[in-house]
Order: C-alpha cells, then sequence, then structure tokens
C-alpha cells in the first residue's frame, strides 16, 4: 500500500508553512478536493493557485476563517460539506508562536491570545470534524469514518531550554496532545482516528529569519541532524499520519525533531 490520500481533506492554516506543503503533498498523492482555511485571505488565494496550476484536476475551496472564533469555524465546516458533501481528512494546522516572555513578565492577554489560537482553535476545529465525520459512513478497515491529524510541537512532549521563554505556546501545544490523546479513544471504535505530529524547529517564515542570522545555530548544534527541518519533510509526515499507511496508528504523538528531545 503507497501513501496515496483520497476524498476531501479540510486543512487549517493552509495559506503557508507547513499547512500550505500538506496541501501541496496531499495533490500531489492524488486528493479530489481541498477545503484550506487561513486568516491571510491573499496567501490562500496565492496557495490556491500555485497548486490549480501543478494540479489542475484537483477542486480547491479557500476561506478566510479565523480558528479561535466557533461561528467562524462551523461556517467553514458547512460550507466544505456543501461543496465537496463529506469530509475525509482533517489537519489542525494554524498557530501562532507569540511572543516570547517569561512567567513572571507575561500579560494575560498576551497569555489568552495564544492560548485562543493554538489550543482553542485546535479543540473547535477537531469538534467541527468530529461532528461531521461521526455522520458519515465508513469507508473500510482502513479508512474508517475520517482521521485527523493535529499539528502540536516538540515543546508539546517536553519543554524548551532556558532561552526560549514560551510557556504559552509549551502550555497549548501540551494540551494538543492531551486532547489528541482523550479524543482518539473516545472516537476510534466509532471509526474516527486522531493522530497529532509534533515537529521541531522547521524551516518556516516563523523562524526564516533567525536560521538566517545565525541566531538558532546553537539550537541546530543540539540537533542530533543538525539543522533545522525543511518543511516537506513535515507535510510527508503528515501525510503518512493521514493515510491508510498509518491505519493502526491511534492517539500517537508523532515527533519528528531531528533528535532533539532525545
Amino acid at each position: 500500500m503507497s501513501c496515496q490520500v483520497e476524498g476531501i481533506a479540510f486543512i487549517t492554516g493552509g495559506g503557508s508553512g507547513i499547512g500550505k506543503n500538506t496541501a501541496l503533498a496531499f495533490a500531489k498523492k492524488s486528493i479530489n478536493g481541498l477545503a484550506l482555511l487561513d486568516l491571510n485571505l491573499p496567501l490562500l488565494e496565492s496557495t490556491r493557485d500555485e497548486i490549480q496550476k501543478q494540479y489542475p484536476n484537483v477542486q480547491i475551496e479557500i476561506m478566510e476563517v479565523n480558528v479561535a472564533d466557533e461561528l467562524s469555524v462551523d461556517k467553514a465546516l458547512r460550507k466544505t460539506v456543501e461543496k465537496f458533501g463529506c469530509i475525509d481528512i482533517g489537519i489542525n494546522c494554524a498557530g501562532i508562536s507569540g511572543t516570547p516572555t517569561p512567567t513572571h513578565d507575561m500579560s494575560l492577554e498576551e497569555w489568552q491570545k495564544v492560548i485562543n489560537v493554538n489550543q482553542t482553535g485546535v479543540w473547535l476545529c477537531e469538534r467541527a470534524l468530529i461532528r461531521q465525520m461521526l455522520g458519515q459512513k465508513s469507508r473500510g478497515l482502513r479508512h474508517g469514518r475520517g482521521v485527523i491529524v493535529n499539528v502540536s510541537s516538540m515543546f508539546g512532549v517536553g519543554g524548551p531550554p532556558g532561552p526560549f521563554s514560551i510557556p504559552h505556546y509549551t502550555a497549548a501545544k501540551h494540551a494538543v496532545v492531551g486532547l489528541t490523546k482523550m479524543d482518539a479513544k473516545a472516537y476510534s471504535r466509532q471509526g474516527i482516528r486522531i493522530n497529532a505530529i509534533c515537529p521541531g524547529f522547521v524551516d518556516t517564515p516563523i523562524i526564516s529569519t533567525q536560521i538566517q542570522s545565525g541566531s538558532m545555530d546553537s539550537q541546530f548544534e543540539m540537533t542530533p541532524i543538525g539543522r533545522p527541518a525543511q518543511v516537506e519533510e513535515i507535510s510527508d509526515a503528515i501525510l503518512f499520519l493521514a493515510s491508510p499507511m498509518s491505519s493502526y496508528m491511534c492517539g500517537a504523538a508523532l515527533v519528528v525533531d531531528g533528535g532533539y528531545t532525545v
């Protein structure tokens, strides 16, 4: 069995970075339709145009969505189902890094901003996806009613080193792993398979400036592979979790960090 994906995929954070490259990976592997969500509509339009140029047979719907807003998420879910009829794969990728600040100096406003997107936003999207998938027919033993992949972080399974004071980000990403484990147990017997991926440092727009300046070299020295991940290396791992190749994985937190947390 190859790492092919079929049906309709719903991807948050689809305008750039891991979300965009996951959409490209799915299109390359024969996905039928993509619902791409992001707060940045111009980025979504660029992603759509790039994918359609390379893979003209893939149907694409783009939506400007705030994942931290319940009504916005539910509206996007309904619009996706109205267009495509179902959702087979959900990738909850949208997230923000927040401002690095130690707990004793952090404001409630800064804390809540990151929690709202990285924790509550994932839950809102997962809830909407589960509600939809519960009403869908199973596509068989290795497909079920649907697959969900939540994007956490290597800091969702361990704390960052001292220079990275990101308690809000770390707490939220730990919560994503906990949510994944809880709901994987709750819904696996109903044909919904849920896993998380925990990337390490990835060469995306969020940290590309720091990578180029050399300010992160000490972190790569702590990484056995000795470099940041290329974004395709993360989207390929998500592709695996979303495909029937991982059909016996349930509630896993797949760490893809170049060995940083070993």
